[in-house]
C-alpha cells in the first residue's frame, strides 16, 4: 500500500513537471497565465456591473466581436456601445458567471481562451443561457488584449 502511494505521488509529479514545461516550452508564464485570467475577470465584472466600458476595456482598440447571434461587429468603442444598450434593456440586471475550459499559447505572445459563459437574466432571473466562447488575445508591448471574441450558443 506504501509502494503504490509513493508511485502515485511520483507520477503526479511527473504529471505536473511534465504540464509546467510544456506551458513554458509554448511560451507561457504564470504571469501571462493570470493575466489572461483576469482579463476574463474583467469582463464578468463588466457585465454584471451594467458597465459597458469595463466590459469592453480588455479589447483591442480594433477588436474583432462575432455575437452570439453570428453578427460581427468590430473596434472597442462598438463593443461598449452595444453593450451598453443591452446592458440599459434585454440584459439589465442580468448576472453571467464565466468558467475558463482552456488557456492555450500558441506563441509567447498569442493565445487561445476558451470560457464557458452562464447567464441568467429576466425580471426574476428566470432566464438561462449558455455560451462558449474563444478569445484570441495578444501581448503588445507586455500586455495582453483581446483581438478577437466569438461567441457561440450552447444547447441545453
Amino acid at each position: 500500500m506504501g509502494r503504490n502511494k509513493t508511485l502515485l505521488t511520483v507520477a503526479a509529479s511527473l504529471a505536473a513537471i511534465i504540464a509546467v514545461t510544456l506551458s513554458v516550452a509554448q511560451g507561457a508564464s504564470t504571469e501571462d497565465d493570470k493575466a489572461l485570467r483576469t482579463i476574463v475577470q474583467t469582463l464578468e465584472d463588466g457585465w454584471n456591473a451594467g458597465d459597458s466600458a469595463k466590459f469592453a476595456s480588455p479589447f483591442a482598440s480594433d477588436a474583432d466581436y462575432v455575437i452570439v447571434n453570428g453578427q460581427h461587429i468590430r473596434t472597442r468603442a462598438v463593443i461598449d456601445f452595444g453593450h451598453k444598450q443591452i446592458f440599459g434593456t434585454i440584459y439589465k440586471g442580468s448576472k453571467n458567471k464565466h468558467t475558463i475550459k482552456q488557456i492555450r499559447f500558441l506563441k509567447p505572445d498569442v493565445a487561445i481562451v476558451h470560457v464557458e459563459w452562464n447567464l441568467v437574466y429576466g425580471e426574476k432571473l428566470e432566464n438561462k443561457n449558455r455560451a462558449m466562447n474563444s478569445i484570441i488575445a495578444l501581448k503588445k508591448d507586455g500586455k495582453w488584449e483581446i483581438a478577437a471574441f466569438h461567441n457561440t450558443p450552447i444547447a441545453n
